[in-house]
């Protein structure tokens, strides 16, 4: 059963070209590699197309880009992942150096996992919009 975790649509203070060139390149991760927290996420690595990161107690999780929509989305699918896992990045520029964004993942998870880990993803989810809001682009 897919289930769907959306975060709250963030503002950002930049135009969504600008945006999109730095979130459609995973390699810009390097910098806010300082940021993500070492006790959560290790062996994190990445290049323009794809990231990899490992989780206590899922393991190593690998993302890939599967679409670019210029300005618009940022789709990625989890290639190395117990579960089916998808995240959307969706930009809307409503005016010169301010556009939202909405970060959603939508997920398989069997009704026995749902209960446990369904606070734990949304955290995720706000936590990430959060840092890519604040990104320095």
């Amino acid at each position: 059963m897919m289930t769907e975790f959306v975060s709250d649509i963030k503002t950002i203070p930049f135009n969504d070209d600008r945006i999109f060139k730095v979130l459609s390149d995973l390699s810009n991760l390097e910098r806010v590699r300082d940021s993500i927290p070492g006790n959560k996420i290790k062996d994190f690595s990445f290049d323009s197309d794809s990231c990899s990161f490992s989780v206590d107690p899922v393991g190593k999780v690998r993302f890939n880009i599967v679409e670019r929509e210029p300005n618009k989305t940022i789709k990625l699918a989890a290639t190395d992942s117990p579960v089916p896992l998808n995240i959307w990045i969706q930009l809307k520029q409503v005016a010169e150096d301010d556009t939202r964004m909405k970060l959603t993942v939508r997920t398989e998870l069997n009704p026995f996992l749902k209960p446990m880990v369904s606070k734990p993803l949304q955290e995720a989810v706000d936590r990430i919009s959060t840092l890519l809001a604040s990104f320095p682009y």
